[in-house]
């Protein structure tokens, strides 16, 4: 929906997504398990040519790295979170003990937005009027979070857990349909890595060809690395 401007007329321009919303933690997650897996998978065929082998080794690079994405990231944000909200709590604390002191902090940070000081004044002592808004914008502004907007750790570990699973199946799934050798393996993961920079393209600056390609190296690169190290292992 496009927003009208107070003069009426619609805006010349639209920015970009810069934080990019799910798209970038869900297209990276499964960017990871894509890359990951197929050169896991890439490594252990390089070294042995029994299907049965190679399967376990890539469902167990599935478990294995979509629990440890999923472990990590709740930990993660669970400590970024905590940590937030402890310092949120000291704010609090801040504005209901010395109230003249943060509301002369709000007034100076108001002015550094460059309005007049009597208009900032008035401003503050506004916002101050309601703690709970006044502890908002104190938060966004010194601390750069707001209690409201804070991410869930089971979401964040659910979401990594799910995308990286995802791109993982991806270079494993050729095998579970009963191909018995890397060429399909690698046919779909080079298709899926394509694709991926594609879709990271909508959260850069970058063209979609270039955004592909790139990505479709990295995962080759790692790919090839893994197999030849596979193949020197496996002749020893």
């Amino acid at each position: 929906m496009i927003q009208i401007g107070p003069d009426g007329h619609a805006p010349t321009h639209r920015h970009r997504d810069v934080t990019g919303g799910w798209l970038r933690p869900a297209v990276f997650g499964a960017m990871d398990g894509l890359v990951s897996n197929f050169a896991l998978i890439a490594g252990v065929a390089g070294g042995t040519s029994n299907t049965r082998i190679v399967l376990l080794a890539g469902a167990a690079g599935l478990a294995a790295g979509a629990f440890s994405m999923a472990g990590g990231e709740y930990v993660s944000v669970a400590s970024q979170r905590e940590l937030a909200l402890a310092e949120i709590a000291v704010e609090r604390r801040e504005l209901k003990h010395n109230p003249e002191i943060e509301l002369a902090e709000l007034t100076q940070l108001i002015e550094r937005s460059g309005v007049d000081p009597k208009v900032a004044a008035e401003v503050a002592r506004q916002i101050s009027q309601d703690p709970e808004k006044a502890l908002e914008v104190h938060s966004r502004a010194e601390l750069g979070v707001s209690q409201r907007d804070l991410p869930s750790p089971l979401t964040a570990a659910v979401s990594s857990f799910l995308s990286f699973s995802l791109g993982a199946l991806l270079p494993l799934l050729p095998y579970l349909l009963g191909m018995h050798d890397l060429r399909g393996s690698a046919v779909v993961s080079c298709l899926a890595l394509f694709g991926a920079g594609v879709l990271v393209s909508r959260v850069t600056a970058r063209g979609w060809l270039y955004s592909g390609l790139r990505q479709l190296m990295v995962g080759v690169a790692a790919a090839v690395l893994t197999f030849g190290l596979g193949h020197v292992i496996g002749s020893l």
